[in-house]
């Protein structure tokens, strides 16, 4: 197998594994299925060792296969850098970027900072979606989408943007009127605001016991349980009770004064991280390729993505 072959059959099995058929692998580089199949039995030969298990409905990857497929990624995205910075030499990047965002995440940090990427790339359009569900990118056509949590899915590729901690905050007022608690058993005597992720889980609130375990609160007798991690924060702000929520949430109004810390030392912060998301192509657009670039860049300097427990201490009541 030349060079060439093996290039045209490399990317074919990277179709095939993303699309999860031949068919669909087919349809993205414009050659027929017959030639998918084709070229991927030739790379099985060359290569002495069966990459895919296919049958009339399923393909799976072997062992084997999703070696391959991992360092196939490597050096397809190398080859996508080459060209790209050839082709960015010659022209500004153009045409329209589809992302996909949670609203409150949209409104807050990525609204912002829309205005200075058109301004750097004028040929850009951008289109935003503000949807709290997990979309699927390639069946739904987004370019980009940034999303909360780790999203196992090889057809992506994940740049991570920020590590952020979970705090337990209250108002002042509802604080006077309440008492401040001062150990996790306390917030049984409190009025307590969770949120309800759209799964219909709702997020446990975690606190690190003595000998280094984790114990978990029961918020079963909860007064008020939201869906939107923005509004769970107004909440607290209006004085209804104690909330659990983003520090990248809570953070203006902890500097306003309209929220404290409670019991820092105690609760355990979690381990949630935003990520920008996008598929992984033979050929990734120099027009997307310059948004996640442009948008990374601008999420790293938002003191608010980046705040260390330390900095939450000039807070807590």
């Amino acid at each position: 197998m030349d060079s060439s072959q093996r290039v045209r059959a490399i990317l074919s099995f990277v179709q095939a594994a993303d699309a999860g058929s031949f068919a669909a692998g087919a349809r993205a580089l414009g050659i027929s299925s017959a030639a998918v199949s084709k070229n991927i039995a030739g790379l099985e030969r060359a290569l002495g060792v069966r990459l895919m298990n296919r049958t009339t409905r399923t393909l799976n990857l072997t062992e084997e296969g999703e070696a391959f497929l991992r360092q196939a990624r490597i050096a397809l995205e190398a080859l996508d850098q080459a060209a790209d910075a050839v082709v960015s030499s010659r022209a500004a990047p153009t045409g329209r970027v589809r992302l996909s965002t949670s609203v409150g995440f949209g409104r807050e940090q990525l609204a912002p900072v829309l205005p200075g990427l058109l301004a750097r790339y004028p040929g850009l359009a951008v289109e935003v979606d503000f949807d709290d569900r997990v979309i699927d990118l390639v069946h739904d056509g987004y370019d980009l989408a940034l999303r909360g949590g780790r999203i196992a899915d090889s057809s992506l590729v994940s740049r991570t943007i920020c590590h952020f901690n979970m705090v337990l905050v209250a108002s002042p007022d509802y604080l006077a009127a309440h008492g401040v608690p001062r150990r996790p058993e306390d917030l049984a005597q409190h009025r307590l605001l969770t949120r309800r992720f759209l799964g219909g889980r709702v997020s446990p609130w975690n606190f690190k016991a003595r000998d280094g375990s984790i114990t978990t609160l029961n918020t079963d007798a909860s007064v008020l349980t939201l869906s939107s991690p923005e509004t769970l924060t107004q909440a607290a702000v209006a004085g209804l009770g104690v909330a659990e929520v983003g520090a990248h949430h809570a953070w203006k109004h902890l500097q306003s004064g309209a929220l404290r810390v409670l019991l820092l030392k105690a609760h355990h912060p979690g381990h949630f991280e935003m990520t920008l998301q996008y598929p992984h192509r033979a050929l990734v657009a120099p027009r997307v390729r310059v948004t996640v670039a442009y948008l990374l860049e601008a999420f790293a300097q938002m003191e608010e993505l980046h705040l260390p427990l330390s900095a939450l201490r000039a807070y807590e009541a």
